[in-house]
């Protein structure tokens, strides 16, 4: 990527805009011009962006922001983007009041809410309007209060509409009780999200009618010679044919991308340069958290090696990449030992590789290192989307006449459903069934809902989903970095809970591009009764991924255990990311009585009716 003096970044090949990185201010507009750039303190500095200790005071209202060079209205928690910095202690007890002080009229609707993600709580302090808690009203004053009982990073943000979309989200650091396993001389938040001018429920009915609005990068007549010359021209002809036949695009990554966001690192942009400082030899601590409404980042610091001590909260054994793909609502802490130079680039491209933001770590402010250009475009295979050996550069021949229903496209179930939840129907009948998998290497066709069959909601299915745990990701694979995989990731401590779940629950991720419709197994939120769980039972829940998508899924209240693909304990998330064609399963405790969210955290595909309601119930 060329970058210029004044720090506009232009992807490869972008004819059609300038990705504009923005102000160096960062965004907030005050009665006296731009508020000066304000990044996240060391654990050493405090400022008016952390708040410390047990009391909070936090006023949700609008204050116009400027980050492309359009002043328009966001959603502020005390007048910033992000939010303020909370600092929390395990074992103490936290109030917070949250005062909705919206304006009048706002486009941003009347009702606000606060969601501690990840946050141990009960459920009426979990935030989520129309669940265990009515929402806050203009005017008024809801107050949180809970015990801490973890510690680590998360975020908070709203579960109200479109609100997180329109700048209210912010990081949190819990202090723990015991010693952590690691030491750092310096502690820096690195707070990444995605920023548009639109108004987000304008940006949500572009999506409903135009789908593909963002996606420019299709393929060209030069890619087709290049893919004949390698893969040959039967088999290049079929793909085409195949991927026309789903009426879908290869190169079809995110629904939203820098063609209409710009990126963001603790509130400010590439050209605002967020800067962390060093002196030579320490070891700075980085908290990562993606606190974006639809975007996945790939992160790396070009000449420093990362040693992941943390994933979502929780510690795990440290593994040294230098790379990491960060679904949103996940958190990976950090630790770096810069030295040798004077200034490193933190970098965060967006996984369809159509923008980035970049920060810098210092040993004074002002200095930069080279920013690195964005990676090639990835394209999609039929292999990342579950449909076995009929990727690119596989003799796919074999497939010729074959239409897309025996591809697995709308292809109706075979047998009834693994997952008794959807349709009313009551799960506490479901014993323990080992659902990981197809039996690899066996042949065996994965099984899916009946409520899938002949659905106008569901546009594929895979035919052989796997974990895909080591699997770094599209558009990572071989790229001469070591790159963070699921399997890397190990706890440091056994499986908590220590049973065998009792019962598997299987849900299908399912949806339809060209409608922007989104559902667990075919079916919208509001046409589906809850999923129900008894308290204290340890179950396991299987996700197939049968969209292109990927999906970061998010189970409030409790933990999710994910397992490999022996079904053994490897690591304790809040989000699992869900690539295409993948199956993972994990263990869940239910442990927190009440109503809960379970979703996509995609903002827009959980809006589109990815998202259930589980229930814990004695």
């Amino acid at each position: 990527m060329h970058t210029d003096t004044f720090g506009h970044g232009r992807a490869p090949r972008a004819s059609r805009r300038r990705f504009v990185q923005g102000l160096a201010a960062g965004g907030a507009v005050a009665a006296l011009g731009l508020w000066p750039k304000l990044g996240f303190p060391s654990s050493q500095r405090q400022d008016g962006r952390t708040l410390p200790g047990t009391e909070f005071d936090l006023a949700i209202g609008e204050t116009p922001m400027n980050f492309t060079g359009r002043t328009r209205p966001a959603i502020t928690v005390n007048g910033s983007i992000p939010a303020p910095l909370l600092r929390w202690r395990e074992g103490t007890t936290v109030n917070l009041r949250v005062s909705n002080v919206l304006p009048a009229g706002s486009i941003h609707g009347h009702s606000t809410s606060i969601h501690w993600h990840g946050i141990l709580l009960p459920a009426n302090m979990d935030g989520v309007p129309g669940m265990s808690f009515a929402g806050i009203h203009r005017g008024e004053t809801y107050q949180y209060r809970f015990d801490v009982r973890q510690g680590g990073t998360y975020w908070y943000h709203s579960h109200s509409g479109f609100q997180e979309q329109a700048g209210l989200y912010g990081p949190l650091i819990i202090d723990p009780l015991e010693p952590e396993p690691f030491s750092y001389d310096r502690d820096y938040v690195v707070l990444l999200s995605d920023w548009t001018d639109l108004d987000p429920s304008a940006l949500f009915s572009r999506l409903k009618k135009m789908p593909g609005y963002d996606n420019y990068y299709k393929r060209t007549a030069g890619d087709f010679f290049r893919d004949i010359e390698r893969d040959g021209l039967a088999a290049t002809v079929d793909d085409r044919k195949m991927w026309g036949q789903m009426r879908m695009t290869p190169t079809d990554l995110s629904d939203v991308n820098a063609n209409t966001y710009t990126y963001l690192m603790n509130g400010t942009t590439s050209l605002g340069n967020w800067t962390g400082l060093f002196r030579s030899g320490e070891k700075v601590r980085l908290r990562f958290i993606n606190g974006s409404s639809m975007t996945h980042f790939d992160v790396r610091i070009p000449g420093l090696k990362m040693t992941v001590v943390a994933s979502d909260g929780q510690y795990v054994h440290p593994v040294t990449v230098e790379e990491f793909r960060i679904a949103t609502a996940e958190t990976f802490d950090v630790i770096v030992e810069p030295s040798g130079q004077d200034a490193f680039t933190i970098f965060a491209q967006d996984m369809g590789r159509t923008g980035y933001v970049s920060g810098t770590l210092a040993v004074r402010e002002g200095l930069r290192a080279p920013v690195p250009t964005v990676d090639p475009r990835p394209i999609l295979t039929m292999d990342d989307m579950g449909h076995g050996g009929m990727g690119a550069g596989h003799d796919m021949s074999a497939m010729h006449g074959m239409d897309h229903l025996a591809m697995g496209h709308a292809m109706p179930a075979s047998s009834p459903p693994a997952d008794q939840a959807h349709a009313g129907h009551d799960m506490s009948d479901m014993q323990h069934t080992d659902m990981m998998g197809m039996d690899h290497g066996s042949g065996e066709m994965q099984q899916h809902p009946t409520s899938e069959a002949g659905n106008p909601l569901v546009d594929m299915q895979t035919m052989s989903p796997v974990p895909k745990l080591d699997d770094p990701g599209i558009g990572l694979r071989g790229n001469g970095r070591q790159v963070l995989t699921y399997a890397m990731l190990k706890s440091v401590f056994e499986d908590p809970d220590g049973r065998d779940p009792g019962r598997t629950i299987e849900l299908h991720l399912t949806g339809h591009m060209e409608r922007f419709a989104w559902g667990f197994n075919g079916q919208k939120f509001s046409d589906v009764e809850p999923i129900r769980l008894t308290y204290g039972e340890r179950m396991r829940i299987v996700l197939v991924n049968d969209t292109m998508m990927t999906h970061p899924i998010h189970l409030h209240g409790m933990w999710s255990d994910l397992e490999d693909e022996q079904g053994n304990f490897m690591v304790r998330k809040h989000t699992i990311d869900m690539p295409p064609g993948s199956k993972r399963g994990y263990r869940v405790r239910a442990d927190a009585l009440g109503r809960w969210a379970y979703h996509c955290h995609l903002l827009y595909h959980m809006e589109a009716g990815m998202m259930r309601e589980v229930r814990v119930e004695e």
